[in-house]
């Protein structure tokens, strides 16, 4: 039961080798599970016993109970070592029901769990005191801890004169009467203890018992709030350290620096949030990208994005689109095909635009790639439109480059040139702004020179393909100027009117930082061709200036 780890089945592999790279990150453990779609019988009493404070309540029940559960891969601690149950033995997982439970938690909830947790890991309370391998605290048991009180104790233990440090105390007394009676009562399946004789923790009872409010509260201000204040990466540019002096005895200074770091945190989170979101971003097109759509997959992860947010659903049906084109345009037509459009058109009801034409039958495989890759564009308008008026106040960020690039895909030079120069306009002195990738997907609404750029990276580094950011991106900025200048340069644009592209271009290589390879490669490129372009037409108007002098002369 220790320790959080992340289950996945079919795309085990896949998982655990983009985590190792992602590691520096987000340390997480990766277990192979299978899905169980039913609510187990060991835990067939949980949804009927009785409930005196209604928590949770009945939605919150049918929620957990219809997502089931997961069987996962793991030995139980004293069988690890056995030669059979070792290797085959596997336990139930409650992660999907925990997790919508604690979503379901009130602020100050979370907050005592995060409280708790951070206690308990900080005071080393979860290592074990020898090596003679005994079971120790976990933070499963915290978890459970919560679980139970959430469910037994009223909202008024919890928010009446609200006291976090008084919660927090009695908690870890209770904590301490179960370690003492080697007592942890599971907290979906009954009769199930989480302690036995083997756990060596009868140090840590008597340390949580000895536990008081005062010690508590000094131990806060100064291992968490004073450790927030001075770390440099939680805290850059806030001189709040200064605030701490005293704060023991002067209640006014300790509300004057926790009110620092709130202040900082509330101008930090939508950042915070903004990579995250980029992070999910690549996680889906990763995904979709690698490990390919079923009719089952695509109806379980927008189930399970539509539960989320709006802007991942958006997100994942525009990539899916991509996705189902790219695999048209290679394998043709097929019934699998048109079951997951099926779906995908079902789960779409909701949104403006229908991803599907009224005669379907009456397009060949050509066309119907064709307004399979519209209708993505319109989702990742659509989805860009959603992201600026979240986080437009964080980064900037355009919402018609797919637009644009849809539109020189299709040769209206004239409306990309357009949207492009508007664009680059926006963004030439951003300091944020969304990355496209080279996934397969996009790709294929790419120009052939970006399509060139991207693979030449990757044959020549293999290493970029898997950054940070997935494969390889290119800037917004970087597409829009080249969308930009290819525009122009069709459209037989004036010298003058390329000098002032020139300088754009110079901008944005001065801007990038020197790892984005296949930024410096493009725009390289695009400069290049500028100047060839100019250089022709010199040549071209100094040949007819030849010429007219020529018929001119007696």
């Amino acid at each position: 039961m220790r320790g959080p780890a992340l289950y996945t089945n079919k795309y085990y592999y896949y998982y655990y080798y983009y985590n190792s790279r992602i590691s520096d990150f987000m340390p997480i453990d990766v277990v192979r599970c299978i899905r169980c779609l039913s609510w187990p019988p060991q835990a067939a009493d949980w949804p009927r016993r009785q409930r005196n404070y209604g928590w949770p309540d009945s939605a919150t029940l049918g929620r957990v109970v219809q997502n089931g559960c997961d069987v996962v891969h793991v030995a139980h601690r004293l069988c690890r070592q056995h030669e059979w149950m070792g290797k085959y033995q596997h336990r139930l997982s409650f992660s999907r029901a925990e997790i919508v439970l604690i979503n379901s938690w009130m602020p100050v909830q979370q907050i005592v769990y995060h409280m708790l947790r951070y206690f308990i890991k900080t005071e080393r309370l979860t290592d074990c005191a020898d090596n003679s391998g005994a079971g120790t605290l976990s933070n499963y048991h915290i978890k459970t801890l919560m679980l139970w009180a959430s469910e037994l104790k009223s909202i008024s233990w919890w928010t009446g004169n609200l006291n976090l440090v008084r919660v927090c105390v009695e908690l870890l007394h209770t904590l301490s009467v179960w370690l003492t009676d080697t007592r942890c009562p599971h907290y979906f399946i009954n009769n199930c203890n989480l302690l036995d004789n083997s756990y060596n923790v009868g140090s840590v009872a008597s340390k949580l018992i000895s536990i008081d409010e005062e010690y508590l509260s000094t131990w806060l201000i100064n291992n968490y709030i004073r450790q927030c204040a001075n770390s440099s990466k939680l805290c850059p540019g806030y001189d709040v350290s200064r605030l701490f002096d005293d704060v023991s005895t002067k209640m006014n200074k300790l509300q004057n620096a926790v009110s620092e770091i709130v202040r900082w945190r509330l101008n930090s989170f939508p950042c915070d949030m903004w990579f995250s979101l980029g992070l999910a971003e690549t996680e889906i097109s990763e995904h979709v990208s690698v490990c390919s759509l079923t009719t089952r997959t695509c109806a379980y992860w927008m189930n399970e994005m539509a539960k989320v947010d709006e802007i991942f659903s958006v997100n994942f049906s525009a990539v899916a689109l991509l996705h189902l084109a790219r695999r048209m345009s290679r394998n043709g037509f097929s019934n699998e095909l048109m079951d997951i459009l099926a779906i995908m058109q079902e789960r779409n009801f909701n949104q403006c635009r229908s991803i599907l034409p009224l005669r379907t039958t009456e397009l060949n495989t050509s066309e119907l790639a064709e307004f399979l890759q519209k209708s993505a564009v319109e989702h990742l308008t659509t989805y860009r439109q959603l992201r600026a008026r979240e986080f437009g106040s964080v980064i900037t960020i355009v919402a018609t480059d797919f637009e644009a690039l849809y539109a020189y895909k299709r040769g209206d030079y004239q409306r990309c040139l357009q949207w492009s120069t508007q664009n680059v306009h926006t963004l030439l002195y951003a300091h944020l702004m969304p990355d496209i990738p080279t996934f397969p997907e996009f790709i294929q609404v790419m120009d052939d020179d970006i399509v060139s750029l991207s693979a030449m990276v990757q044959i020549v580094n293999p290493e970029f393909r898997y950054s940070y950011s997935g494969f390889i991106c290119i800037t917004q900025m970087t597409l829009l100027l080249y969308l930009m200048t290819q525009c122009q340069l069709k459209l037989r644009h004036s010298v003058k009117s390329l000098a002032q592209t020139l300088y754009y271009i110079k901008v944005a290589q001065r801007r990038l930082l020197h790892d984005r390879t296949l930024d410096h490669l493009t725009l390289k490129l695009i400069e290049r061709k500028v100047n060839l372009y100019n250089l022709t037409l010199k040549w071209i108007t100094r040949r007819v200036e030849v010429g007219l002098l020529q018929r001119m002369m007696p």
